[in-house]
């Protein structure tokens, strides 16, 4: 087996110090080669050593401006540490090098929401959808956008979409209540709500929409 895949398989297992001892090995014998840093990278991550692992991505790209897996590496890594716009850059970096899956443009199109861009986040999000049709979770931010940009009878399809996958998706059922609701249908908003409080009762969003609505309902009724 080679090494690379060897200690891949160390790191799947949780086996993190004998997968950094097989990385180690491959430096040692392609010091040149970019995806041995990235490997041993991705290990130092996983045990919390940030500040090493940020040093590990950065030589990968020093040795090859190409290695789009450093890129979105590094972008997760400052993604968890809630530097944003310096993930979003790493991530649109590992696109234009040439990464083109799922998970990059998921990472980028979130990293977007998080600095308030929902615009900017929508087509990452959807092209994320359209490489993972089954990822319930993309689709539920993709159908966050919509809700920004006002178009709630495509939310509403979505969030659909999104509840078939995951039936038990209490903030994809809030959300529908709420996308029900500003489009007039005020009896399903509060079956939404009913059913948001049903998989997690203590959606407390839901549980203030449900009243909220319940009592429109009863206003106008009156």
């Amino acid at each position: 087996m080679d090494k690379n895949m060897q200690g891949i398989q160390f790191m799947q297992e949780g086996r993190y110090e004998e997968a950094a001892k097989v990385f180690s090995a491959v430096i040692e014998e392609n010091p040149q080669d970019a995806l041995g840093y990235i490997n041993f990278g991705n290990v130092l991550t996983a045990v919390g050593e940030n500040l090493k692992a940020e040093n590990f991505f950065k030589k990968a790209i020093e040795l090859d401006e190409e290695a789009s897996a450093a890129y979105y590496s590094l972008g997760n890594l400052y993604f968890e540490q809630e530097k944003l716009i310096e993930a979003k850059d790493m991530f649109e970096k590992a696109v234009k090098t040439g990464m083109d899956n799922g998970d990059v443009y998921f990472m980028l199109g979130m990293a977007l929401l998080q600095l308030d861009q929902p615009r900017l986040a929508m087509p990452y999000l959807q092209r994320s959808m359209e490489l993972n049709p089954e990822d319930a979770e993309a689709r539920f931010q993709y159908a966050l956008c919509l809700a920004s940009q006002e178009m709630y009878p495509e939310v509403i399809k979505e969030l659909k979409n999104v509840l078939e996958k995951d039936p038990g998706h209490g903030d994809a059922l809030y959300n529908l209540g709420v996308a029900y609701a500003l489009t007039g249908d005020i009896q399903s908003a509060i079956e939404s709500m009913t059913r948001a409080l049903e998989v997690q009762p203590d959606h407390i969003l839901a549980g203030h929409g449900k009243k909220q609505l319940e009592a429109i309902l009863e206003e106008e009724n009156n």
